[in-house]
């Protein structure tokens, strides 16, 4: 069971519905915890440090970004000391500048260091994610478009760093391939074309189901258009020329998503097309660690 203190993270300044489950805390946490003690705990800290020893560690952002994961970082140090003394100085969600202290925690020594590393991957690789959301969505100011990611996720980590992009402003696409109907090519070509796989889709889906349909081309997305049954088309890998094509030609009838290779480069173009979303899988399977460190101060 997670301390009640951990409500003080589990929602963000700058983004107030980036609600973390505490049951997907606790389990990564364990798990992870579980690969780095392994058998015989930290035999590091166990020859080196007395039992009974205390100290305070300092956790900093190195860099500028925007911090996500803290709320892990708390539950690592918590598992290894429960009575442990934490001091929040940010929360999940915020911008901060490098040397900005995030957190100081103290108690006993071997639980610092234990927990260390987790704490630090954790927080260090959401804060990445975090970080690079922010930057599309600075880069798609004033247009319509939101920044949404993808099913490209680490495996076990999936509500992790979905939870990292809302952190950073954006917004998530399905979390499995239970909780939407996304139709893709090879669907299409299973079930013997465009019309033939929306009206599976539609016969089966439950009224809060949504169907949303892969295209290449105008001549895929007129079909999708006649057909009729779709509520969202995944404009796949399409020019900003051919996109505006696309947006005219959906005149607000379906809900648009731009996805395929898109970059901090392209983003803005692509915004400007006047679709409603961008969906990127670069933000969770290539984002580039934020610089975090823990210092211990006796």
């Amino acid at each position: 069971m997670l301390p009640p203190n951990l409500r003080f993270f589990m929602t963000s300044t700058l983004c107030p519905d980036a609600f973390l489950s505490p049951f997907a805390i606790e389990e990564a946490v364990a798990r992870a915890l579980a690969e780095d003690l392994g058998r015989a705990g930290d035999v590091t800290s166990v020859a080196t440090v007395p039992a009974g020893v205390t100290g305070r560690a300092v956790v900093t952002a190195r860099e500028a970004g925007i911090i996500s994961g803290l709320p892990l970082a708390e539950a690592a140090f918590r598992k290894l000391d429960a009575e442990v003394k934490l001091t929040a100085h940010g929360r999940d969600g915020d911008a901060v500048a490098a040397g900005t202290v995030l957190m100081t925690v103290e108690g006993q020594a071997r639980g610092l260091l234990g927990a260390e590393r987790t704490a630090l991957n954790f927080l260090g690789h959401l804060s990445g994610i975090a970080t690079a959301t922010a930057a599309f969505v600075r880069l798609i100011a004033g247009t319509r478009a939101r920044v949404c990611c993808t099913r490209k996720t680490t495996p076990g980590l999936r509500a992790l760093q979905k939870y990292a992009v809302r952190c950073g402003g954006g917004f998530n696409h399905r979390f499995g391939l239970d909780d939407a109907i996304l139709i893709k090519d090879n669907h299409i070509a299973l079930a013997g074309g465009i019309k033939a796989v929306l009206g599976r889709a539609r016969g089966v889906a439950g009224h809060l189901v949504k169907i949303e349909i892969e295209v290449d081309t105008l001549d895929q997305l007129r079909e999708v258009l006649d057909a009729g049954l779709a509520d969202a088309v995944l404009l796949d890998n399409m020019d900003p020329a051919t996109l505006k094509a696309a947006v005219d030609l959906v005149a607000g009838r379906l809900v648009t998503e731009a996805s395929g290779g898109i970059t901090h480069a392209s983003a803005a173009a692509i915004a400007a097309t006047g679709v409603d979303y961008l969906s990127s899988g670069a933000i969770t399977h290539s984002s580039v660690h934020l610089d975090v460190g823990l210092d211990i101060e006796m």
